[in-house]
């Protein structure tokens, strides 16, 4: 019982993170090898990590001009893989994600800033179960070829999304931090 709750907290963790992390993939599909999002939380004080297969974004991203630049991004939370189907599904369900009510988990930019090293802070809305709340990502950035590469981490707090409801709120067993990592490649068009 303990593992499948830990599983399950893990992949709500993961959607918020996803959603709030990874604002500058292309408009691709998250299959894409290149791309990958995760959430890392404890469980129980063991690290655990989750991945979503299936998120697009529009992105439009000048270094040179990033006061216009801006990038959306849409998960879809019952594409969240943590390794066992059980698990998955449990995470849809309503104590977690709740899919069926809140299907797509959403990242909107408000604002870029440049920050030095190819570092950025990119301001937005995030939205998870019905819940937005204003977030700041910070972001690396670099070119690889003709390829943008962000890379980045985002602290968040499942609870003030509701993810994991009822029992679930205990955080003794899943913690209430989770950390949203990223890594996006924006091919060059």
């Amino acid at each position: 019982m303990i593992q499948r709750f830990a599983r399950t907290v893990s992949a709500v963790a993961l959607g918020a993170a996803l959603a709030a992390g990874a604002v500058f993939a292309s408009s691709a599909d998250a299959a894409d090898a290149k791309n990958s999002v995760s959430a890392v939380f404890k469980q129980m004080n063991v690290p655990v990590e989750g991945h979503f297969t299936r998120f697009t974004a529009d992105v439009k991203f000048d270094p040179a001009n990033v006061a216009t630049s801006s990038a959306k991004l849409d998960v879809d939370v019952a594409s969240f893989d943590i390794g066992a189907p059980e698990y998955n599904k449990e995470v849809a369900g309503d104590e977690w994600f709740d899919a069926a009510k809140f299907p797509h988990a959403t990242f909107v930019s408000s604002q870029i800033k440049a920050g030095a090293n190819g570092a950025y802070t990119v301001a937005g809305k995030l939205t998870i179960k019905g819940k937005t709340t204003d977030v700041v990502v910070p972001v690396q950035y670099h070119k690889d070829g003709a390829n943008q590469v962000f890379d980045g981490t985002l602290p968040i707090k499942r609870l003030n999304y509701n993810i994991g409801t009822g029992d679930w709120k205990d955080t003794s067993i899943v913690a209430d931090d989770v950390q949203i990592k990223f890594h996006i490649v924006n091919a060059a068009h």
